[in-house]
């Protein structure tokens, strides 16, 4: 009972074939090719930006605030 038979897994086989279609399942097969190619180039890319930038992470860009009256101000400041 601990391993099923080559039997067992063709009649599982022909089941999602029956249910979900050859051409649902080819297109399931090249996505999840082409998400795991795409995490791989990620992680080679990432391992070799990281020791490429001494100087860590960009600095983030703020603008000077400006005079308008419509302008509100999203931070939130408790009542004294």
């Amino acid at each position: 009972m601990g391993s099923f038979s080559i039997w067992h897994w063709l009649v599982v086989l022909l089941i999602v074939v029956l249910v979900f279609g050859t051409k649902k399942l080819k297109n399931i097969g090249s996505d999840l090719g082409g998400a795991v190619k795409g995490f791989k180039d990620g992680v080679r890319d990432g391992s070799a930006n990281a020791g490429a930038d001494p100087a860590g992470p960009a600095q983030q860009v703020t603008t000077s605030k400006s005079a308008d009256a419509n302008t509100v101000d999203v931070e939130a400041k408790q009542k004294s």
